[in-house]
């Protein structure tokens, strides 16, 4: 099958190194051409021209910054699109703009579903991922073969529904980075060994992979970007306007929420563990650990 994969990011670079390696032909596009050049090296076809990417392809993945940009790439790649092509959306935007997608695409005779992703730059690499998709049964089963090679892809419902799997999982990601944030100031401040308390807590009801994975980078304070402070930020708010559509308050998203806000104004591109600094800048004094700030 010939792709198309739009966006070479952070996730898309590893995600189109993993489609290669199961054999599939990608043709690549960036609007910064150059980072679709790089792939060329292992296999890729990269494209300047957006409409030549996505011509011949049976089909298309983007993995964009967000929903605004989905949309104008969609709507720039359409014209070029052929008749029945499947347009995987893997990029993390609102619901009500998955929604919209499909139904430009199904009123043009083509086809959709938004499938986001959970699992970071290391699962994109290792094939890893969580994928989250949302669309019809057939269109989903076409997809999933593709999927497979970056992850394990599950469909929750209808277009949309990934995207609300999605936020539901960032929801969780968020406050949960905060809460491991709060547990290791509290350990070193009352004067308890940070990794001694994580330690002795894995394998219990706290366990996670929040505080398996930024756990130790708390520990190790390197706030290097995986995902970032700006990115975690737009899906904080992403998810509270699903939350808004769907009538339901969520107080302690809210709250999450106003923290990354904080947080972005001074760190935007930080790994959004950097949740820690937040909560230290709340506490002068305090910081746990003695190793330097990795920020970059």
């Amino acid at each position: 099958m010939r792709i198309a994969f739009l966006g070479i990011g952070l996730m898309g670079e590893p995600m189109v190194r993993r489609l290669l390696a199961a054999g599939h032909a990608v043709t690549v596009w960036n609007r910064t051409h150059a980072k679709a050049e790089a792939l060329a090296a292992i296999g890729a076809y990269p494209v300047a021209a957006l409409g030549d990417a996505v011509r011949e392809a049976q089909l298309v993945i983007s993995m964009l910054e967000a929903g605004p940009t989905v949309g104008l790439v969609l709507h720039d790649a359409l014209p070029s699109l052929a008749v029945n092509a499947l347009w995987i959306d893997m990029s993390s935007t609102q619901q009500a703009e998955a929604q919209a997608f499909h139904a430009l695409l199904t009123a043009r005779g083509r086809r959709f579903v938004d499938a986001p992703v959970s699992g970071g730059v290391g699962g994109a690499a290792a094939g890893t991922l969580a994928i989250m998709a949302g669309g019809a049964t057939e269109d989903f089963a076409e997809a999933e073969p593709v999927l497979a090679a970056m992850g394990r892809a599950t469909l929750v419902g209808p277009a949309g529904s990934g995207q609300v799997a999605k936020l539901c999982n960032q929801l969780i990601v968020g406050a949960t980075i905060n809460i491991v944030a709060e547990a290791m100031l509290l350990a070193q401040a009352a004067g308890a060994d940070p990794a001694a308390m994580r330690a002795a807590i894995r394998g219990g009801f706290a366990e996670s992979k929040i505080l398996e994975v930024h756990g130790q980078r708390m520990l190790e304070r390197n706030f290097v970007a995986g995902g970032k402070v700006a990115t975690q930020l737009k899906d904080q708010r992403n998810i509270l306007a699903a939350a808004e559509a769907a009538g339901v308050t969520l107080p302690l998203t809210e709250l999450v929420t106003a923290r990354y806000q904080t947080l972005a104004q001074t760190m935007p591109q930080a790994d959004h563990s950097a949740a820690l600094l937040g909560l230290e800048a709340l506490n002068p004094g305090q910081r746990v650990g003695t190793a330097p700030d990795r920020l970059a």
